[in-house]
């Protein structure tokens, strides 16, 4: 998004001379106008005796067939073709509309994940932000709207809310309450709570009496909130006890549940919350040097490694990659990057996923050295070959980037997930992390309660499978949205063949 930033820039120069090159064309209009309005008052004062003058008689002929025609083509002048011009060659590059419903999901995303309140999120006031910014009420608008028409009714209620609060509060805007209140009474409707809708309807009419649809939604409401008396007055009357369900308390809804069963569990984790990282475990994590069992590579320089969890063992390697060399790798991957994809489960083909919000490119040793270089060291790190691994594949997570709870291996229902490489299933994921993240960002792993935040040069290596080839699935993990700042990873699926022997079969299933 930073080439967007430069765009706009460009943008505002462009506007800016054409600003210039109107007001000049104004000066000299006012000009003309200033002189002959000075000259018009002494000419009609006395018209006879000013044309008596021959002079003034030609001058005013010139004038009217010269002069009047001169300033006629000044004000047809078009000063906006060069801004127009560059508008339109820049525009082939803005965000589309659906650009748009996606920024807005993330900040939703963001909201949800990181416990959020749209007041927060409005007034800007984010951990560790350089640069303050602020929500208007039109934007606080466009975001309950994206939300309504995706049917989200729970994101409209809370944005159209903070919409009217600032509205209230006076700030200035050309959307009307109206508008506001017509979106939020009717997703409040879509709760359940009758009388809440109902006093933002009426709200609604008290300042556009004349608005159909407002009166109509009036009406039905009224006719439900009777009938529901009525069957109030009749169970009464029967004396039968029914189970009814709970009043909602105006203005607070709960958050639907979704499709992802340890969606709690997964937001907490990026928030830092519910680690079970005990000080008993803790005591079984050490650090020390890896030399990659006496790799000839590492004798002399071995890593400096360090233990995240002890089971399953993910470790974190220090200094793997320098600054340089991670500049060169995204370098390379700019140009190449495109909407991570995902395996449907169901067809086997890759396809774009609301659950996977990054982009991502694949770059081959042949593109230059330095992505061989990291290859190499992986390969010295691991003891496992890069011959049969995929290649590096590099990431970017920009505002609201994540990737929700999944595998990196293949599991026993879809078998042919790897097939067209040929190399077995992935053994064990190697995650670089080429950024700092400023807040949020983490990998973390829902069923053990494990949450590893990014460190701009480490790395960190799991295993994916168990030595007999069975998949371990407590290695579900997920990459957290970014909250703030911009998260870059490479990473390095090794596969099992060509490992046979340098990482053999244990003795039993789980080893």
């Amino acid at each position: 998004m930073t080439d967007l930033i430069y765009a706009e820039k460009d943008l505002v120069q462009s506007l800016k001379e054409y600003i210039r090159a109107e007001e000049s064309k104004l000066a000299q209009i006012k000009s003309w106008a200033e002189k002959l309005d000075v000259l018009t008052s002494k000419s009609t004062s006395d018209p006879e005796g000013y044309l008596a003058h021959p002079v003034n008689a030609y001058k005013l002929v010139k004038r009217l067939n010269t002069d009047w025609l001169e300033l006629e083509n000044l004000v047809l002048q078009d000063t906006t073709n060069g801004f127009i011009a560059n508008l339109t060659i820049q525009r082939q590059f803005f965000p589309t509309e659906e650009d748009e419903t996606g920024a807005a999901k993330a900040l939703m995303r963001l909201q949800d994940t990181y416990k959020l309140d749209p007041e927060t999120l409005s007034r800007g006031n984010l951990p560790g932000t350089k640069y303050r910014s602020y929500l208007t009420v039109g934007d606080c608008f466009g975001m309950g709207r994206t939300a309504y028409n995706d049917g989200d009714y729970y994101h409209t209620v809370l944005w159209m809310e903070q919409a009217l609060k600032q509205h209230d509060e006076g700030e200035d805007t050309r959307v009307s309450k109206v508008e506001i209140l017509d979106y939020l009474s009717y997703a409040v409707f879509q709760f359940g709570d009758l009388h809440r809708a109902m006093e933002l309807t009426r709200r609604l009419i008290s300042l556009d009496s004349t608005h159909e649809r407002a009166g109509s939604n009036l009406r039905y409401f009224e006719k439900l909130l009777e009938k529901e008396r009525e069957e109030e007055e009749k169970e009464k009357s029967n004396k039968t006890m029914t189970t009814t369900e709970p009043v909602v308390q105006s203005g607070a809804y709960e958050r639907p549940l979704d499709y992802l069963p340890e969606r709690d569990i997964y937001e907490a984790l990026c928030r830092g919350e519910g680690v079970k990282m005990t000080p008993r475990r803790q005591k079984r994590l050490f650090c020390r040097y890896h030399d990659g069992n006496r790799n000839p590579h590492l004798l002399i320089a071995p890593f400096k490694e360090e233990d995240e969890w002890d089971s399953p063992h993910i470790v974190r390697y220090y200094d793997v990659m320098s600054d340089e060399e991670i500049e060169k790798i995204k370098q390379l991957a700019k140009p190449r990057l495109a909407r991570a994809t995902v395996r449907d489960p169901k067809t086997g083909v890759l396809t774009v996923a609301s659950y996977r919000v990054s982009k991502s490119s694949w770059l081959e040793e042949d593109d230059d050295p330095v992505v061989a270089k990291v290859n190499q060291r992986m390969q010295q790190i691991t003891g496992l070959t890069v011959k049969t691994a995929e290649l590096l594949q590099v990431a970017n997570y920009g505002m609201g980037g994540q990737y929700e709870p999944h595998f990196d291996f293949s599991r026993k229902d879809e078998p042919d997930a790897f097939k067209r490489l040929g190399t077995g299933n992935r053994v064990a994921t190697f995650l670089n992390y080429m950024s700092d993240v400023e807040a949020g960002g983490a990998t973390v792993f829902p069923d053990f309660g494990a949450a590893i935040w990014p460190k701009k040069g480490t790395a960190v290596f799991w295993y994916n499978l168990f030595r007999s080839g069975e998949g371990d699935y407590r290695t579900r993990h997920a990459a957290c949205p970014v909250l703030v700042g911009c998260k870059w990873v490479s990473n390095k699926w090794f596969h099992e063949r060509g490992n046979e022997f340098l990482r053999p079969c244990g003795r039993t299933e789980v080893d």
